[in-house]
């Protein structure tokens, strides 16, 4: 594209001006008309706008006639994620494909199911002819959500029957879009390497064989080695993020587009753009950020008094973004403990040690324990703070030696399983199309025809 079409003009800049001075809706105007901004209420919960049976978050019960904040918990079909994670550890086998079985079709597989469903994946991994070629390595673009969007919705012309929204179509569709994402994100990581990196070009097949996780790893790196606890743990974080409700930001987009009667390559897209955003699928690239700015600024890893001025400064918008956030910690549903993080922890600490980075490790923990207090001690909390699965993953990812560029697309190679999930149960439905309603605050004006109008 010429650059010139690209630059901010002083003219786009005026316009610029207009624009946020019409877009400006004063915020009192949302409590004096009880409006649920963003679809939360005053308390951070999500207003109730449809019914799902996918999954079910819980921090909070009623107890002894009181709401009480408890645990967090999180059931995949009924199931709860830290006890499939638990027994999946103790039986050692890969889970994110029993997982997504799972959130497809209601049930736990049989092993012969369960054998026959991960060929049905295996045989929709492969690409069509000369897709790489044709699609991934041509223009590659810097970020490889946009990369992986683009490559969804260039599936549609490779698809004999792409709007057909009948339940065996979708399903199909939404078969092959779980096989192919690693795929299509790994060759869209090498052709940006290639292209803006001057780096040397690696295209390894994937391997029929091998899961989701190993199948990341074997072709991503150059010499397709890993370590097994490499390979489960990354299985782990795609269990763990595969699936968090149906109100999630890009669930909720899912469940939004499809409500429409698209095809499914238009609603997973846009899913994918919701899931870029930095407020959803990139948290965690912000928490390796901090860290990394945390490290250099505080000498003594193990000092509670540097670490907590550190935070402090984070809160107080005096150090890294200066956003007034500590990364990682809070959740817009959990309150005293995110279980996602809770399961990744222990899997943590392991990887950390086989690594040799304990004392990585150990800033993580007193962050952990430390960050929380702050916050409750320097903000109006409505709701405790504990720090999410986010905090935890980057981390992980950096352990793996995984490129900064693929955090947010292997969120998106698990969360996949989920939208798929929900697409099946919006297609399934046949519910009318999602509407919300805006309340308009605009003052009603008569036309004027151009040339009377005042200068």
């Amino acid at each position: 594209m010429n650059s010139n079409i690209c630059k901010v003009t002083p003219e786009i800049a005026a316009l610029t001006e207009l624009s946020k001075r019409a877009s400006y809706i004063p915020p009192e105007l949302y409590t004096e008309n009880d409006v649920k901004r963003g679809l939360r209420d005053l308390n951070g919960k999500g207003v109730l706008v449809g019914i799902t049976n996918i999954s079910e978050i819980n921090s909070r019960r009623i107890i002894d006639g009181k709401e009480t904040l408890i645990d967090g918990e999180l059931f995949y079909r009924g199931y709860n994620v830290q006890d499939i994670v638990k027994q999946q550890d103790m039986a050692n086998h890969f889970g994110f494909e029993e997982i997504t079985y799972l959130l497809l079709f209601g049930k736990l597989p049989t092993a012969e199911e369960f054998q026959d469903f991960k060929k049905v994946l295996a045989h929709y991994r492969a690409l069509p002819r000369n897709f790489v070629r044709d699609v991934i390595m041509k223009k590659s673009s810097k970020d490889m959500m946009n990369t992986l969007a683009r490559s969804v919705l260039t599936l549609y012309s490779y698809d004999d029957t792409p709007d057909d929204t009948t339940e065996e179509n979708v399903l199909r569709q939404c078969l092959q879009l779980i096989s192919m994402f690693p795929i299509l994100s790994v060759y869209g990581y090498h052709a940006y390497r290639y292209y803006h990196k001057n780096d040397s070009l690696v295209i390894h097949r994937p391997k029929k064989e091998l899961s989701t996780a190993e199948n990341i790893l074997y072709c991503l790196r150059p010499d397709k080695k890993y370590t097994p606890l490499e390979a489960k743990l990354l299985d782990v974080a795609l269990i763990l993020h595969a699936e968090h409700g149906g109100g999630n930001n890009s669930t909720f987009t899912t469940h939004l587009v499809s409500s429409s009667g698209t095809d499914t390559y238009s609603a997973i897209a846009a899913a994918i753009g919701s899931l870029k955003g930095p407020r959803h699928g990139g948290a965690n690239i912000k928490v390796v950020k901090m860290f990394a700015d945390m490290k250099k600024q505080v000498s003594d890893w193990t000092d509670d008094e540097a670490v907590s001025s550190y935070l402090k400064a984070l809160l107080h918008k005096e150090a890294f973004d200066k956003a007034g956030l500590i990364y990682g910690v809070g959740h817009a549903i959990y309150s005293l403990s995110d279980p996602r993080a809770m399961t990744f922890k222990g899997f943590v600490e392991k990887l950390a040690v086989e690594k040799g980075m304990e004392k990585e490790y150990a800033l993580y923990d007193k962050v952990a324990t430390l960050a929380p207090k702050l916050i409750a001690s320097e903000r109006k909390m409505y709701k405790g703070a504990c720090t999410n699965v986010d905090f935890y993953s980057g981390f992980v990812y950096q352990m793996l030696e995984l490129p900064l560029e693929l955090y947010t697309p292997i969120f998106a190679i698990a969360r996949i399983s989920g939208w798929a999930a929900h697409r099946m149960e919006e297609v399934c439905q046949r519910n009318k199309i999602m509407r919300p309603a805006y309340m308009s605050t605009t003052e009603h004006h008569r036309y004027i025809p151009i040339e009377q109008r005042e200068v």
